[in-house]
C-alpha cells in the first residue's frame, strides 16, 4: 500500500494570501478507498485522523497531484476557480429545473454531474466538487439560507459568549452527501484528473457568522477584534477544529487536494491578518500533520 508524502504549507503562512493548497496523504488510485490513509489514531469522536508522511509516490498519480508535491512534470497543471457555473449553458439548464443553490450543492448525484460538466467540455487537470465553503455549518450549529438577491443568510449570528453555546463539535454524517459525491468523482475521473475539495479558512468563515452574511464594511467583526476579542478567538478556535475534521473527512472520502481560501483575509491590514487569520490557517494546517 502506498501513502504519498505530505506536502507542507507553513512556508505560505508568513505571506498575506487568498487561499493555501494543501496536498493532503494521498493513496493511490490503485488503493480502496477505506483503510488506504493509515492506520491512524481516533481523533475525535466523529473518527477523523491525523495523516502520516510518507515518502512514496505513484507514477500514474495525477498531473496536479505530482506538481503539488513538487515532482517534476510535463507541464503544469491547468483548472480554473469556478470551474463549474453559469458560464456553462448545461449548468444554467440544471440550474432551471432545481433553482435553490443548496438542492444542488447538498444533492450527491446533482453535485457530481455539475462537478464532471466542466471536466467532460474541457478535461482540465483538476475536478472540483461543487460545493460552497459555507456547507459545513449546520453540521456544527450554524443554520443557513442563500437568498437569490442578499446570498448567504446566516440565521442567528454569533456576537456573545450566550451565542458560542449554539455551536457543537462537526457532524460528518451531517456532511455525507460531500463524502458520497468525491468518492463517486475519484472512480469516474478514474486517475485522470485531481479530485479536488476545499473549505473556507477560520478568518473567512467567522465574517459570515458574525456579520449575519455578506458585507462590505466587515464593521461588527472587525468591532468585535478589538472590544470582544475572546468572544471572537472562541469562534475561530472552534472554527479551526471543524474545518480540520471536514479537512480529514474530504480526503478520505477521496480528494486529491485541498485548497483553503481565506477569501475575506484581505479585508484586515496585515498585523491584524497576522494575529486574527494567519495562526488559525497555521494551526488546521499543524491538526494534520
Amino acid at each position: 500500500m502506498s501513502i504519498s508524502s505530505l506536502t507542507s504549507a507553513c512556508s505560505f503562512l508568513g505571506l498575506k494570501s487568498r487561499s493555501l493548497n494543501l496536498q493532503l496523504g494521498f493513496y493511490s488510485d490503485n488503493d480502496s478507498f477505506h483503510g488506504a490513509v493509515g492506520p491512524f489514531p481516533k481523533k475525535t469522536r466523529f473518527s477523523c485522523r491525523k495523516f502520516s508522511v510518507s515518502c512514496s509516490t505513484i507514477s500514474t498519480d495525477p498531473l496536479l497531484v505530482k506538481a503539488a508535491r513538487g515532482e517534476p512534470i510535463s507541464r503544469p497543471p491547468a483548472w480554473m476557480m469556478r470551474q463549474a457555473g453559469r458560464y456553462m449553458a448545461v449548468y444554467r439548464k440544471l440550474a432551471e429545473k432545481y433553482p435553490s443553490f443548496r438542492q444542488r450543492s447538498e444533492t450527491t448525484d446533482l453535485i457530481v454531474k455539475i462537478s464532471l460538466q466542466p471536466w467532460e467540455a474541457f478535461h482540465p487537470d483538476g475536478v472540483i466538487i461543487f460545493s460552497d465553503i459555507l456547507t459545513p455549518l449546520p453540521a456544527f450549529g450554524v443554520p443557513f439560507d442563500i437568498e437569490e438577491v442578499r446570498g448567504p443568510v446566516i440565521q442567528n449570528p454569533i456576537f456573545s459568549e450566550e451565542c458560542l453555546k449554539a455551536l457543537h463539535p462537526i457532524d460528518l454524517e451531517k456532511l455525507h452527501f460531500v463524502g458520497e459525491s468525491l468518492k463517486i468523482l475519484r472512480q469516474e475521473v478514474e486517475g485522470r484528473a485531481a479530485v479536488l475539495g476545499f473549505v473556507g479558512a477560520p478568518w473567512t468563515i467567522a465574517t459570515y457568522i458574525v456579520e449575519g452574511g455578506t458585507t462590505r464594511t466587515y464593521t461588527t467583526i472587525k468591532t468585535m477584534c478589538h472590544k470582544a476579542p475572546h468572544i471572537l478567538k472562541s469562534l475561530l478556535s472552534h472554527l479551526t477544529q471543524a474545518i480540520s475534521d471536514y479537512i480529514i473527512f474530504q480526503v478520505e472520502s477521496g480528494a486529491h487536494c485541498i485548497q483553503i481560501f481565506d477569501s475575506w483575509g484581505g479585508q484586515l491590514p496585515p498585523d491584524m491578518w497576522e494575529r486574527w487569520s494567519k495562526p488559525y490557517i497555521k494551526e488546521v494546517i499543524l491538526e494534520l500533520i
